[in-house]
């Protein structure tokens, strides 16, 4: 017979006997009515509504458009990389990141001076040799190893900036930097330039250039390609020539009696290149600690002056025709940059051999 049995009548073992007699068991209540109460189906009912509401939410902002990055150094800021989102142009990624670099590496930067009273000239260069859309100015930064842009400030007539926001939304190609956009402070937009170029982009070269020259991109890449012993290294068209003193001419220097005479030797300023450690420097300056003089191509001299650079004299930048060497074409010394900038670029880009004789081999300069 087995030790235990399910039987209630059975008897208990000895060993299981207690002296206490055992307290009958508390019967097991039951509810007296299935209904759930009132609050506990509010509170489902609003959990219900909130897990709804967040599935939705996830939904739609899966599928919703993400917002384009904006990339800023401080107010300055790059429109055609903000134009492109990771999923447009992974192209513009280095080998280990997705999507838009932070500052992108460039053999040089070629920043594209411009004005609110040049948007004449902008559409002339777009229609030449600056590319009119931002897939093409893609394409230019991959066949080159440069990138371009028009640089501009701002303006507090809202009219003026009104237009060129419109302008952007078209193009996407302009640089924004934070300096008031007047001629008598070109010094200081240029500064301006370079400190926000450096930090936007990385480059081994940073190109000034003005928005009236007709420029040959790739033969420009193959100058800066070239090897130099100097990392201190400022490129451009040298000149020397009179302090001008009277007032009442264009090219007057206020602080002429600090200077002599004669200027000292610098680059004409429709476009010169300094190298990535001459604008790290200048970077890297403290606000008012460098000398403006009036004129930005001899203020942008005496800086160079003091940095103990090497100057390099190229007269291909500065061709006043184009020849099967000319990088840089504009009419020296008859003005500074092309004589009706707007008309004079569609005209030389007709011209073979500006726009169409192949590209100079590494060696030639």
């Amino acid at each position: 017979m087995p030790l235990f049995s399910h039987r209630s009548s059975s008897p208990i073992p000895s060993f299981y006997s207690s002296s206490k007699p055992l307290k009958p068991s508390r019967p097991i209540s039951t509810l007296s009515s299935t209904r759930a109460p009132l609050p506990l189906i509010v509170f489902s009912l609003l959990c219900l509504l909130i897990g709804l509401s967040g599935t939705l939410f996830a939904i739609s902002a899966i599928r919703r458009r993400q917002p384009l990055p904006v990339f800023r150094c401080g107010k300055s800021e790059d429109t055609f990389r903000a134009f492109y989102s990771s999923s447009v142009s992974g192209k513009l990624a280095d080998d280990n990141n997705e999507g838009l670099v932070d500052r992108p590496k460039f053999l040089g930067f070629v920043g594209i001076q411009t004005g609110f009273e040049s948007g004449d000239r902008r559409d002339a260069l777009r229609s030449t040799w600056f590319p009119s859309d931002p897939d093409g100015l893609l394409r230019l930064e991959q066949a080159t190893g440069l990138s371009f842009r028009f640089v501009i400030g701002k303006s507090k007539d809202v009219k003026k900036m009104a237009k060129l926001e419109k302008e952007i939304e078209k193009y996407r190609d302009f640089m924004l930097i934070d300096v008031e956009e007047e001629y008598h402070r070109l010094p200081y937009k240029t500064l301006a330039f370079f400190k926000a170029a450096s930090r936007l982009f990385e480059a081994d070269y940073y190109v000034k250039a003005d928005d009236d020259i007709y420029l040959r991109p790739d033969r420009l890449a193959t100058l800066l390609a070239k090897e130099r012993s100097h990392s201190l290294t400022y490129i451009g068209c040298m000149k020397k020539g009179p302090v001008i003193t009277d007032p009442k001419l264009k090219w007057y220097e206020k602080s002429g009696h600090l200077i002599g005479n004669e200027y000292f030797l610098h680059a004409y300023g429709p476009i010169y290149v300094l190298s990535a450690e001459v604008v790290a420097s200048l970077a890297a300056a403290r606000n008012n600690s460098l000398r403006m003089f009036n004129n930005e191509d001899v203020t942008i001299g005496s800086w160079m002056l003091a940095m103990n650079v090497h100057h390099e004299d190229n007269r291909a930048i500065c061709d006043p025709r184009c020849t099967p060497t000319s990088i840089a074409v504009w009419d020296i010394p008859k003005c500074s940059g092309l004589c009706n900038p707007a008309s004079r670029l569609k005209d030389l880009h007709k011209i073979g051999m500006c726009s169409k004789s192949p590209t100079l081999p590494p060696d030639d300069r």
